[in-house]
């Protein structure tokens, strides 16, 4: 870095809301889901504005309804966002989460162990795809190690596993937490199509 060069700028703190565009017909629908995908609140509503929040941020996901936003096509591959992902604590919260979303006709489209995250994969009505995780490590060291490890190496993509089954195993308290996130070895595998959302 030459002398006159600008100092290196701080980091940000928190990623604070993501903001998604979606129809009038739509509107609705999206706020409905990510009611309660997140368990979140309204924070401010118009006719063509909400803003969500789930904690201690004012708005998390702002939806803003646009009387000419397309649709996606999903048969075709799209740049932008692949994703965004959400995280709990416990594997508890992500069963909990899971119920609570199926109760509302939400479910899952990929349920997949990546090594360093247990996952479920949603799809919300305009078809953006949302994670909800719960990291496999306790340190982000440990989670960076394994990814720089032969196993990852083998299987970046993970191992599928069934929603349900998942839930059953977390709440018969046979297994403890770190059996249920230790991933699978099935061998190689360096593609899937995770754009199923």
């Amino acid at each position: 870095m030459s002398p006159n060069s600008p100092p290196k700028p701080v980091a940000p703190t928190a990623l604070c809301h993501i903001v998604l565009i979606t129809s009038k017909a739509n509107f609705q629908k999206m706020i409905d889901f990510y009611l309660a995908a997140l368990n979140a609140t309204v924070s401010h509503q118009t006719a063509n504005l909400c803003f969500l929040t789930y904690d201690y941020e004012h708005h998390r996901i702002a939806l803003v309804a646009d009387e000419t936003a397309q649709p996606k096509d999903p048969a075709k591959p799209q740049v932008g966002m692949h994703h965004v992902a959400f995280g709990f604590p416990k594997l508890g919260d992500l069963a909990d989460a899971y119920e609570y979303r199926a109760s509302h006709g939400i479910r899952p489209y990929w349920c997949v162990n990546h090594g360093v995250s247990t996952s479920m994969y949603y799809a919300d009505p305009d078809g953006n795809r949302v994670e909800f995780q719960v990291d496999n490590f306790d340190t982000a060291d440990e989670a960076t190690a394994y990814m720089a490890g032969p196993a990852f190496e083998e299987n970046p993509i993970g191992v599928e596993f069934d929603a349900d089954e998942f839930v059953r195993r977390v709440r018969s308290g046979v297994e403890g937490d770190a059996a249920i996130k230790a991933r699978p070895d099935v061998g190689r595998r360096t593609a899937v199509n995770i754009n199923r959302g």
